[in-house]
């Protein structure tokens, strides 16, 4: 059975993962460690220097003062001027000292008589000491002079002096190993100690690293919240310090953004009714504007040279409208979350032969389609995205257009819901054009963008690329747009072969009686996008616009599904 782990191992494991070199934790722990490290330095040298200068001190006090002693007794008993022979008894006197120094003595003759001649002859005290030794103050007098030196890595106390002036002149030496060896055991309690207070300064620098991160987490995590969406997020202020400071400042912005925000969605929303209601209001002078401008083409040859010409253009302008009303319809739908999808398991070369066809545009299309790619899709919403991505190219790019359908592995592109299947239906379209600006391609579609802000009307209503996203949307895919390297520009449609499962919302498009159920996502939109519908089919006139309307497929211009709009709102 394994051992359990020490405390300070457990300790390590369970803080070193909550620490980044870069965050604010990590530099408040090593900031505190710091100031203990620096601290506990300063204090164990400050000690350790008081300590020794005080032990050698005292060490050194004592043993001079004995020996300046003891040299002045042997020497009151010897002759002025003394020799080698007078110093031998006086040598033996002192070396019984009971601090345990050798002697070294040295007469009028200058040789010298050591205690112990072979370890401490004269000649290993310094030759500077021998110097001030043997010279007198100003007074003719003389002192104890020492100096602290090494003798085979032992550390040693010499010292000398002269007692009276035609006496011996006498040196010692005094191991300083004892004190050595305790000043050795102060430096490693010291060190032992320093490294103490290090870890306990990390440890209080832990806990008052969380204590005083605990706010700026609270508002690390509160910001999280707010940007998640959350804007009713707000901090319980503590205190009147920098942080509580921080905090009202965070919940005034939480405030003002929640009330910014509160403000700019009621904007939205009624500019969503305004635009759902404006449509159907619309809707009915337009049906009959719609019967008027076809007698007034079929009587338009009748009306001579110059009233053709405007019966023409009116018819034009009624058509466009039509297609500008029937557009705005389709996107209150998709604010409002009423738009459903209605999936059939097709063949989709069938289903875009039959789109290319019904618009005549088969010569101007290269199509490019193996048979057999069956997908579940809405085959009123992926006719709509066809006819506007071709439609969109042979008016911008020109023909030939290419139409390029093929399967590919699913790829995690920014937009698409995750399905259950791992391939998916690609749609691409491609043109011969001159392609799309760079700083164009991020909002191509986006409702009624123009690369040409002066350009102040387009051919269609701007609608068609931004409705070919949401349809993608609804099916789970999604729709981008890229220059080819030759040149051109080429848009690729992305749908899972089967899309993924959908609330089920009751759609007008497909003939249903109203119920009086609503989708619960956009309750004031849902609400005017549902009423209008209600209008609509008591009024008899369809969101496609083509219900009072006997025109062939095949001239229709005025769905969303015509490709006549100008789908790229002007980028070109």
């Amino acid at each position: 059975m394994t051992a359990r782990p020490p405390l300070v191992r457990r300790f390590v494991r369970r803080v070193a993962p909550t620490l980044k070199l870069r965050s604010l934790r990590f530099r408040v722990l090593v900031a505190f460690a710091l100031v203990a490290l620096i601290s506990a330095v300063a204090a164990s040298g400050i000690a350790y220097w008081l300590t020794r200068t005080a032990v050698l001190e005292r060490a050194q006090d004592s043993v001079l003062t004995e020996f300046r002693d003891n040299l002045g007794r042997v020497s009151a008993g010897m002759r002025e001027n003394p020799d080698q022979a007078d110093l031998g008894p006086a040598v033996d006197q002192m070396r019984n000292s009971s601090f345990g120094y050798s002697v070294v003595l040295v007469g009028s003759d200058h040789l010298p008589v050591a205690s112990n001649p072979s370890r401490f002859p004269l000649e290993r005290v310094p030759a500077k000491l021998q110097r001030v030794v043997q010279s007198a103050d100003g007074n003719g007098g003389y002192h104890m002079y020492f100096q602290r030196i090494d003798i085979d890595g032992q550390p040693y106390l010499v010292g000398g002096t002269r007692v009276v002036p035609n006496g011996a002149t006498g040196y010692m030496f005094k191991s300083l190993k004892d004190e050595q060896a305790d000043l050795n055991s102060l430096a490693r309690y010291l060190i032992v100690g320093t490294l103490l207070a290090l870890g306990a300064a990390a440890v209080v620098a832990w806990f008052a690293a969380r204590h005083i991160l605990r706010p700026v987490r609270r508002l690390g995590h509160a910001a999280r919240e707010l940007g998640a969406g959350r804007l009713d997020t707000r901090l319980d202020v503590r205190g009147s310090d920098e942080l509580a400071d921080l905090s009202r400042t965070f919940n005034d912005a939480a405030e003002k953004l929640e009330r910014s925000v509160a403000e700019l969605r009621a904007l939205e929303s009624s500019s969503r009714r305004f635009v759902a209601d404006v449509s159907h209001e619309l809707r009915t002078p337009l049906a009959a504007m719609t019967a008027v401008s076809e007698l007034l083409e079929e009587e338009a040859d009748s009306l001579g040279e110059q009233g053709a010409p405007a019966a023409r253009l009116v018819v034009a302008e009624i058509e466009r409208l039509a297609t500008l009303v029937e557009d705005l319809m389709e996107v209150s739908r998709f604010d409002a979350g009423t738009a459903a999808l209605v999936a059939d398991e097709v063949d989709i070369t069938d289903l875009v032969t039959a789109c290319l066809d019904a618009r005549a545009w088969m010569d101007a299309v290269d199509l490019r389609a193996p048979r057999g790619i069956l997908a579940r899709v809405d085959p009123r919403r992926l006719d709509v995205m066809v006819s506007n991505l071709v439609g969109n190219a042979l008016r911008h790019g020109g023909s030939p257009v290419t139409v390029e359908i093929h399967r590919a592995p699913r790829l995690s592109v920014p937009g698409m819901l995750d399905a259950p299947v791992e391939q998916d239906l690609v749609i691409e379209v491609s043109d011969t054009g001159p392609g799309i600006p760079e700083d164009v391609l991020p909002h191509v579609f986006d409702r009624f963008y123009k690369a040409d802000s002066s350009r102040a009307r387009s051919e269609g209503s701007g609608l068609g690329l931004s409705i070919v996203m949401e349809n993608a949307r609804i099916h789970g895919g999604t729709a981008f747009a890229s220059n080819m390297p030759g040149g051109g520009a080429k848009f690729t449609l992305r749908l899972p072969l089967v899309p993924p499962e959908l609330e089920e919302i009751i759609d007008p498009d497909e003939g249903v009686e109203d119920d009086g159920v609503h989708a619960d996502l956009d309750a004031e939109n849902a609400e005017s996008a549902g009423n209008a519908e209600q209008r609509e089919r008591a009024e008899g006139i369809g969101p496609s616009g083509n219900a009072d309307r006997s025109r062939p497929a095949a001239n229709a211009d005025t769905g969303s599904g015509s490709g006549n709009h100008d789908e790229r709102g002007g980028v070109r």
